[in-house]
């Protein structure tokens, strides 16, 4: 053996360097193989099998987005990570496909993981959580799917919908003028964070129409704070190794709000709250949940109810008074809504009421800011679980236990649906398509490319709901307020920070700070007064 060393032409170190760039060729080229010849086309990583997982830890949601934009001639892909495989969906037909599919693509067995590292529920919660996850028809129902069959039904077009629409709309209009009666304190010299500013409205005005009047924030305005660290460090809660020392801020913000859902629901507080918290707590409960265990679900929906009505709001906000035309029309079609009750001798001659309903049917401008601002913010990932190895759409195997994943951003992001500006900020596209080109067939979109709230057994169940207390947030703001740069230029928008984890809209990659001033105006007057109807 010696003497076969001595003949090698390599020194030790070379030799060492050599076997080690062979051995990555090999990896390589094995992490490149398809499990099946129908599999995806796999997308390698320079570094095998952990260097996907890596770079989405590292730069968020938009490390897929970014693969998927270099390979639109893909409609799917496959991502080789250890021990499994991510397919992810880049065409808004296949994403139909994948919805279709839903028996055996479900993102039910996802949420018990995501849950438990989240929201740090106990081992005995999570075994009630994981059962009977997908029942068929007879089959016994487990707590998820008596949660989830609830807040379907209750937030669908209805009663109830209609009903804690106006709720909400209220405590909005109540925070906005609460707002309103403090504007002496803004000033060049003392700006304001428009984001800020939209997220303690929002904050305050969701606990309190969802939760009463004794609800924990309310109690204690300091937890509001809390809840967004809670919120921005979910993506170190979500790795869930040691969270009270990765996710120092997030975990000791999720613990004190949990602390605080535990006395209101002890003090029984939540008898003074909407009904469907009531009916989320008794369904808990009679699943078998300790009040500590439903304190955490209860965080989770005190989520759903913030975030994302929360950033939406704001870069509709932002959009509209950054331009000063579109500010003019859209402040024109949401007085062209109001209507006025003759009042009776001795009271005030007008009341005016604003009707959720006919702002969404006539306010074409209004609603295609909303998209378009929903569609510029949304980066997310409507994710499913493969649970048996499946031919999708008569053309791809997918491999039992992988994870399939519909990357929004690069639907959002694809210029053959969206046209060449599909990175600008452009409503005309929500328009009408016959106010754009004669030929509506050329202009359709396919129902599958839009997706901020998601698609198919995952749509959103609040979507009609956020939309409800959005256009009537924004609207009571747009007649009450004039908003500038407080730097007395033109209020730029900056970009969306898309290097997290895109759990819900994306927020700014640097404060907006502006001037809010409440506007001399009649109509500005008679938001005190407004009455909201549907």
């Amino acid at each position: 053996m010696m003497h076969f060393l001595e003949g090698w032409p390599l020194s030790p170190i070379a030799t060492c360097i050599a076997i080690v760039v062979a051995a990555y060729g090999l990896l390589y080229q094995y992490s490149k193989q398809k499990l099946d010849v129908k599999e995806p086309p796999v997308i390698a990583s320079g570094i095998p099998f952990v260097g996907h997982v890596l770079s989405m830890a590292l730069h968020g949601g938009k490390y897929i987005k970014n693969i998927g934009i270099r390979n639109r001639h893909l409609p799917i892909f496959t991502l080789p990570v250890p021990a499994s495989r991510i397919y992810v969906v880049t065409d808004p037909s296949l994403a139909a496909a994948v919805q279709r599919a839903s028996k055996v693509l479900s993102f039910t067995p996802i949420i018990p993981e995501v849950t438990e590292r989240v929201l740090g529920l106990d081992k005995a919660t999570m075994n009630i959580t994981r059962k009977n996850l997908d029942p068929g028809p007879g089959d016994e129902r487990g707590f998820l799917a008596d949660i989830q069959d609830m807040v379907y039904t209750w937030f669908g077009p209805g009663s109830y919908l209609n009903e804690i629409s106006l709720d909400a709309a209220r405590e909005l209009r109540s925070e906005v003028l609460a707002s309103a009666a403090q504007e002496a304190r803004c000033s060049p010299d003392n700006p304001i964070d428009l984001l800020a500013w939209v997220r303690h409205i929002v904050t305050v005005s969701t606990a309190k129409y969802f939760y009463g009047p004794q609800n924990p924030i309310a109690l204690n305005p300091k937890l509001e704070e809390c809840f967004w660290d809670f919120d921005h460090g979910l993506g170190r809660l979500l790795i869930g190794t040691f969270p009270s020392v990765t996710a120092g801020k997030a975990y000791k913000g999720r613990e004190l709000l949990v602390k605080a859902l535990e006395e209101y629901l002890e003090n029984g507080h939540h008898e003074l709250g909407s009904k469907i918290v009531q009916k989320r707590v008794e369904i808990a409960l009679q699943h078998g949940w300790t009040l500590r265990a439903t304190a955490r679900s209860e965080l989770s929906f005190l989520f759903a109810g913030i975030v994302n009505a929360t950033t939406s709001s704001f870069w509709i906000l932002l959009q509209i008074f950054a331009e000063p035309q579109l500010l003019s029309t859209v402040r024109e079609e949401i007085i062209q809504t109001l209507r006025t009750d003759k009042g009776e001798k001795g009271q005030d001659p007008e009341k005016y009421r604003l009707n959720i309903t006919d702002l969404k049917d006539r306010c074409p401008m209004l609603i295609a800011i909303y998209r378009e601002c929903l569609r510029l913010g949304s980066d997310n990932y409507s994710t499913r679980m493969v649970k048996e190895d499946t031919i999708l759409a008569e053309r791809y195997f997918l491999k039992k236990g992988a994870v399939v994943q519909i990357a929004g951003g690069v639907i959002h992001a694809d210029q053959s649906i969206w046209g060449d500006n599909v990175e600008d900020f452009n409503p005309g596209r929500f328009l009408e398509r016959k106010q754009q080109s004669g030929n509506t067939k050329q202009n359709q979109i396919h129902p599958a490319a839009f997706r901020a709230f998601g698609g198919g057994k995952t749509l959103c169940p609040g979507r009609h709901f956020a939309m409800n207390e959005i256009l009537s947030f924004v609207s009571v703001a747009i007649l009450m307020f004039d908003i500038e740069a407080a730097d007395g230029g033109k209020i730029k928008v900056p970009r969306k920070n898309d290097g997290v984890l895109p759990v819900h809209i994306l927020e700014p990659v640097s404060p907006v700070e502006v001037l809010i001033s409440r506007r001399r105006d009649k109509y500005a007057d008679i938001c005190s007064n407004i009455e909201f109807d549907m």
